[in-house]
């Protein structure tokens, strides 16, 4: 069976009760999920955002997953929750269960004899594993996965398919790493010895936390002295790079296609959004959001949102606004001389004192 095929038919009071909703209408089966415009009778759909109310009237669903304020324009059943993003997570797993692969290592894997792998845990094809690595209960390295001398992987975690691994790296429990991720590439540190750059030995590894999930073509350095630290819960994305000696405290979240320089820290339950650019050894709180395309140069301590980037525009528009910026230096000098010779003038008589 496909992962993510569904299998089954689960009725909608059982899901309710699974995902702590609360049942109204009829109880139905329900054996698949789908868009509110896809879905049939026997589909569970859910809406969370309140410009989708014309599709949840219209629906052919046999149930959806909708807020209390939004349940009178449910047509079917429905599975009331105030976070029906969130019901709807945790509805999909039900329906659609991945199935994981068969315990053992494929014949055309190459293991190195002293590696210590679970027998619960399944090596597939091609895959390397070299001196001194463990690899715990129930963790599932896909086809070309490469894991370094000396590293280990917690229980349940799953390398997708040719993620890399390199030496000395710990990785946690049920995290879940996509195609291509590469965790302890060495950093990027060199000294200048006149024209020329020395490498410098990156000593440090990287450790990863339980449930952290590291997408598609994400890179993270390992340190060069100490290790380069992703907590529990950590979600990032597809495309970005983390510098080595960066540590990223529990719960934030990263979006694609930004970047960490060396040394810096990031606190608990921030979120970075896509293309943030972040310079290095600064120190970000906790409770920080960075919009997109935020170039952060400087420490944030204190929790809330920040931004900067330019929004787009007209071509035209943009082009008159670039012309101008050549000249803003002049234009703030002129502005302080003027309110110099100004403050230099006496008043005129009879005007109104401070």
């Amino acid at each position: 069976m496909a992962a993510g095929k569904p299998i089954l038919a689960i009725s909608a009071s059982n899901i309710a009760a699974l995902i702590g909703a609360e049942l109204v209408g009829d109880d139905c089966p329900l054996s698949r999920v789908a868009t509110l415009a896809g879905a049939d009778s026997e589909s569970l759909s859910f809406m969370a955002a309140r410009q989708y109310t014309p599709m949840l009237r219209t629906t052919a669903a046999g149930a959806v997953i909708v807020a209390s304020k939004d349940l009178a324009d449910a047509p079917c059943t429905a599975l009331v929750t105030e976070n029906p993003y969130l019901g709807f997570a945790r509805a999909a797993v039900l329906l659609h269960p991945r199935q994981a692969p068969a315990a053992g290592v494929d014949a055309s894997a190459v293991v190195a004899a002293d590696a210590d792998i679970d027998p619960s845990a399944s090596i597939g094809a091609l895959c390397i594993v070299e001196s001194g690595v463990v690899i715990g209960p129930g963790v599932e390295l896909g086809p070309g996965c490469i894991v370094r001398a000396g590293s280990e992987i917690g229980a349940g975690s799953r390398l997708v398919a040719r993620v890399t691994v390199c030496e000395r790296c710990s990785i946690g429990e049920r995290v879940l790493l996509h195609p291509g991720a590469v965790i302890g590439r060495d950093g990027f540190g060199f000294a200048k010895d006149g024209e020329q750059w020395v490498r410098i030995p990156q000593l440090g590894s990287v450790r990863l936390g339980n449930d952290v999930e590291i997408g598609a073509n994400t890179t993270i350095d390992r340190g060069a002295l100490d290790d380069t630290v992703i907590a529990d819960g950590v979600k990032i994305d597809n495309l970005i790079q983390i510098a080595h000696n960066v540590s990223i405290g529990r719960n934030t979240a990263m979006a694609a296609c930004s970047g960490i320089a060396g040394s810096t820290r990031i606190g608990q339950n921030c979120t970075i959004a896509g293309a943030v650019g972040i310079a290095g050894h600064l120190e970000i709180g906790d409770d920080v959001h960075f919009t997109g395309m935020a170039m952060v140069t400087r420490s944030f301590p204190d929790a809330g949102s920040y931004s900067s980037g330019i929004p787009v525009m007209p071509s035209t528009e943009w082009r008159r606004n670039v012309a101008r910026f050549r000249h803003l230096d002049e234009l703030a000098k002129r502005v302080k001389r003027l309110e110099d010779k100004l403050e230099q003038e006496p008043a005129p008589s009879g005007a109104p004192k401070d």
